[in-house]
Parts: C-alpha cells; structure tokens; sequence
C-alpha cells in the first residue's frame, strides 16, 4: 500500500508538472517544443489513468493528492518560469498637466528612473527607460501619485 501511494503521488506530480510545461511551451514555445512536450504529457497522463484506476487507495486520497500535486507543481513551475524569464527595458509615456511637472519629474529622479519630458500645450510628456520590474513599478506608482496617463512599450534587452 505504501509502495502504491509513493507511486501514485510521484507520478501524479511528474504528471503535473509536465502538463504546466505543456500549457507554457503550447503558448510561448515553438512548434516543434510544444509537440514535444504535448507527447510527454499525454504519454504519462495514459500511465496515470491506468494507475489512478488500479491503485489500492480510496478515492478521498487519490483526489487529495491529486490536488496538493496541482497546487505545489504549478506554483513550481511557474516559480521556475518566472526566475528564468529575462528582463525587458520598458519605455512608458507618462502625460501629466503641466502643474504636475516638478512633482514627476522629482519623484522620477529621486527613485532613479532615468526620463527626460517635453511640453505640449497644457500636458507634458514624460519619457522613462526602465530596465528591471522593479524600475518600472516604481515609475508607474510615481505616475500615480500624479494622476498621469501611461502608456508602456516593452523590448527584450539584448546581451
């Protein structure tokens, strides 16, 4: 019995993990990748059909290990996903009433967000280049603060 539910846990976590590799390369991944990872999921989850019916263990605990499996494997997953994923310089457009120019422009430069702006009439714009996440949080709680409207542009960095 306990052979079989170390087994049924193992693979229903290996299952897991494989179908959110799955889901993650079927939207961001290549062709050839998502085929590739779509076989190994569906292989394994044909094993895990056949396990799940034949394993000596109640229902109550096939589906609360089913269901912790889902929620540690997911958050593994996208945990690795995320630490993984390369940093993207933004370039948001903040515009703001021209009452509010000294304000942004002095938050910007106090939180180091590198920005030059330029007036038009009763608005300016503001232009900030963000190199990590957390520059560009802080840029956007800083439009914020002044009631800007941004608009955000996204570009991979290159090495």
């Amino acid at each position: 019995m306990t052979t079989a539910i170390i087994l049924f846990i193992g693979c229903t976590l290996l299952n897991v993990v494989l179908a959110t590799i799955k889901s993650v390369m079927t939207i961001k991944g290549s062709k050839a990748s998502a085929a590739v990872w779509n076989a190994l999921s569906f292989g394994l989850y044909a094993y895990i059909v056949i396990l799940t019916a034949n394993a000596p263990i109640t229902t109550f605990w096939k589906v609360f290990i089913t269901a912790a499996c889902n929620l540690v494997g997911v958050y593994g997953v996208k945990l690795v996903e995320e630490r993984m994923r390369k940093d993207k310089m933004w370039k948001l457009e903040m515009t703001v009433r021209n009452e509010e120019v000294e304000n942004l422009h002095k938050l910007l430069s106090t939180a180091g967000i590198p920005n030059h702006y330029l007036t038009a009439g009763k608005h300016t714009v503001f232009n900030c280049y963000c190199e990590t996440k957390e520059q560009t949080d802080k840029a956007m709680k800083c439009g914020e603060i002044c009631q800007a409207k941004t608009f955000a542009s996204e570009t991979t960095l290159s090495p």
